[in-house]
């Protein structure tokens, strides 16, 4: 894994892009920001209820907002402006509440000066902003383990230390609770020379992760098993900056994480299986809970171990039945996850009584 580029002059470069020279998410220079189209219709009113300066410098390249938010107590980290903040504090309601957090005054400026506006749209004032650095939310008037969610759109790759960030999140978050954030990964390490570019860095190019070093920071954070939810290959529309990128391709994906000690480092049978009752507003037939999970309404669906832990011990258990509570029993790798038994399955000819078995040539995977 390659090292962060120093971070002197990196967090000043950010701010200042952020901070002036953009002015709307018009002058960006990627198709990262999210498709007004891929908004699920239930939101649009909502943001449709959001002052129109916020709406105009928001940079996020994904959507946050996962279900069951009403009563949580919400983190936006790299909230800017407040466009995020401000739609979940509609979705957390008057018994939730939203905390953001970010580094740019500007943006931060945006947000409170809007801040009476939506609350009297919404009728309850249930945001606050800090300013501050998401490396170090230790030094932010924030309690640990005091939050339901934390979500972040588009701003760890900003960040040059990344498992800070993590450790940091996964301290604030209640045992139980998950990280669902959106954010930009390449499909390679993204070369040094590049990681210095004040405009690749603050067009959330050049500090994005190798996908598969993501993996492996979120593990060491504590978080053991990182939740793909869904992707889209971003596309470079400024040829300068297309031809300086060169073969690097960059995806946008939404991952959740979550704060559950007991998960293990593989997914493993435990012949446990879940029923979705189909009582999440919103998701009357299937709860899609990740890319490779969609629980369809009634039906009885095997899961791994953590999958069975992550949907047990956070705040989805109640729209779910389980099967099989009791994680004693073990049946090896669950099928289909990725992972698969290292040793050869056949038994030698001869050995036995066994037959020969079929020959064939070996590969490094």
């Amino acid at each position: 894994m390659t090292a962060s580029p120093p971070s002197t002059g990196v967090r000043e470069a950010v701010q200042t892009y952020y901070g002036s020279t953009l002015a709307s998410s018009a002058d960006l220079r990627t198709s990262a920001c999210c498709d007004a189209s891929a908004v699920p219709a239930a939101l649009r009113p909502l943001l449709g209820r959001l002052h129109p300066e916020v709406l105009a410098r928001y940079y996020g390249c994904g959507l946050v907002c996962p279900p069951l938010l009403e009563g949580a107590r919400v983190l936006d980290l790299g909230c800017g402006s407040g466009r995020d903040a401000y739609l979940l504090a509609q979705l957390v309601g008057p018994t939730g509440a939203v905390v953001g957090v970010d580094m740019t005054a500007e943006q931060l400026a945006v947000a409170e000066a809007h801040r009476a506006f939506h609350a009297e749209c919404f009728g309850y004032d249930n945001v606050r902003f800090l300013e501050g650095y998401i490396e170090d939310l230790e030094q932010l008037d924030l309690e640990p383990g005091s939050f339901d969610v934390v979500i972040s759109n588009c701003v760890v790759n900003l960040s040059t230390d990344k498992l800070a960030v993590l450790r940091g999140v996964r301290r604030l978050l209640r045992p139980g609770g998950e990280f669902y954030f959106a954010d930009v990964y390449a499909d390679r390490r993204v070369p040094q020379a590049l990681q210095a570019d004040p405009v690749l860095y603050g067009e959330c190019l050049s500090g994005a992760l190798y996908w598969n070093d993501f993996l492996r920071l979120a593990r060491q954070a504590g978080f053991a098993d990182p939740r793909l939810v869904h992707d889209r290959p971003l596309e470079i529309t400024d040829p300068e900056l297309a031809e300086r990128t060169g073969e690097l391709r960059f995806f946008s994906a939404t991952y959740r994480l979550f704060r559950i000690d007991e998960l293990e480092d593989a997914c493993e049978d435990h012949g446990q299986a879940v029923i979705y009752r189909g009582t999440i507003p919103g998701h009357p037939h299937r709860l899609d809970f990740d890319k490779h999970h969609s629980l369809d309404t009634g039906r009885v669906f095997p899961v791994c171990g953590n999958t069975f832990r992550m949907l047990h011990q956070s705040r989805l258990a109640p729209h779910l039945d389980f099967i099989g509570a009791d994680s004693s029993a073990h049946f090896g790798l669950f099928p289909g996850c990725g992972s698969v038994m290292p040793f050869t399955a056949e038994v030698p000819a001869g050995v036995n009584g066994a037959t020969p078995a079929a020959t064939g040539s070996a590969s490094c995977c």
